[in-house]
């Protein structure tokens, strides 16, 4: 039986959701607790945030996407959970 390529991009996209409420708790629990790693955070935040958002247009603009919707959904989804997951395992070291 051959399974539903949407389904997978779907449950994808519902972890990427997920990782990235815990990332969203991790760094309003660091920046609450203020001085210099809050603001580092908050700086770092917003570099990363343009630099993965260029680099996805970058792809987009070359075809790194691929050629179909699918295609480009997917590795959209897999391009912000790469960044996610990094992000998570950073802030959760103690």
């Amino acid at each position: 039986m051959r399974t539903n390529p949407w389904m997978k991009l779907t449950m994808d996209a519902w972890s990427l959701g997920m990782e990235a409420s815990s990332v969203i708790g991790l760094r309003a629990l660091k920046m609450a607790a203020g001085g210099p790693a809050a603001q580092t955070e908050a700086a770092l935040m917003i570099n990363e945030k343009i630099a993965s958002t260029l680099a996805l247009q970058m792809r987009a603009a070359t075809g790194g996407l691929g050629t179909t919707p699918h295609g480009a959904a997917s590795r959209t989804v897999a391009h912000y959970r790469r960044k996610v997951r990094a992000n998570r395992r950073r802030l959760s070291k103690i």
